[in-house]
């Protein structure tokens, strides 16, 4: 399958069968992550693969992941961010959010179905899974087999705005 092909093909999931997603589909999905640039190649962040029912509870604590039976929290290591010299900008959250694509297109090649969840208490995360001081919670993506009907991938031409609202052409 061609880039633009899974890219429309994902979609935000949010009912789930029971099954658990096979250790060599999360060793992928995780590989996905080890992979995506970021700033400086600092990869100021950490995953927390959570699959147990009492891991599973406590994210539920803090928000909601639709039933999913496997989750990654993806936390900012604030100890290791480059920071832009030109404006002081920490790029911890962009390296974390492209991670976190590049595990949501794995899984989807994958036939996996995924949301990311940014809605969620990050203290309640911090405190449930003793995160020190140094890592935040950031986002959650929730993984598992779909049990929606998956969404058409001409829904980008529907849903979106068109190229013509979104790009502009310097000099043009």
């Amino acid at each position: 399958m061609d880039f633009l092909e899974l890219a429309k093909k994902r979609f935000s999931s949010r009912r789930f069968t029971e099954q658990v997603v096979e250790r060599n589909k999360l060793e992928k999905i995780l590989e996905a992550a080890h992979v995506a640039p970021s700033a400086n190649n600092y990869q100021a962040y950490e995953l927390i693969v959570v699959q147990t029912k009492e891991g599973l509870d406590k994210i539920d604590k803090a928000g909601l992941i639709y039933g999913a039976k496997t989750a990654i929290i993806i936390c900012e290591d604030k100890s290791k961010a480059w920071i832009n010299p030109y404006n002081g900008r920490r790029l911890i959250s962009h390296d974390a959010t492209i991670a976190t694509d590049h595990m949501m297109l794995e899984a989807t090649d994958l036939g996996i179905g995924s949301v990311w969840i940014c809605c969620f208490d990050p203290a309640i995360i911090k405190r449930e899974f003793k995160l020190p001081e140094n890592l935040e919670a950031i986002n959650i993506l929730a993984l598992g087999y779909s049990s929606e009907n998956i969404s058409s991938s001409d829904r980008h031409d529907r849903v979106r705005k068109s190229l013509d609202e979104l790009v502009i052409y310097e000099g043009i």
